[in-house]
């Protein structure tokens, strides 16, 4: 069995992540397609719109009072957390060889 290398790093592979970038398909590990700048982009515009809507709707009566209990402080962000892993782990597994 021939392993591929990573185009970014030159690693050994024993998955691959087949991601699109200038106009061709590039291979890569984990670790770099985790860090491909249009699945992080992506996945930041996704956690940004449904962590916005998540919060209104768990947290929009409290936030209308004009109350911040401490609980809020941890909440909010997993809020937005939440939506950014399962869109980045979508995209993974999608593009995964």
């Amino acid at each position: 069995m021939v392993q591929e290398r990573c185009e970014r790093c030159n690693c050994l592979v024993g998955h691959t992540y087949s991601l699109k970038g200038d106009g061709r398909v590039l291979v890569r590990c984990f670790r770099c397609a985790l860090r491909h700048w249009a699945i992080l982009r992506r996945s930041l515009i996704v956690a940004l719109i449904v962590g916005t809507a998540l919060t209104a709707i768990n947290q929009g009566t409290v936030l209308a009072k004009g109350d911040f209990p401490a609980a809020l402080y941890w909440k909010i962000p997993l809020t937005y957390c939440v939506p950014f892993c399962v869109a980045t782990f979508g995209a993974l597994s999608a593009s995964r060889r």
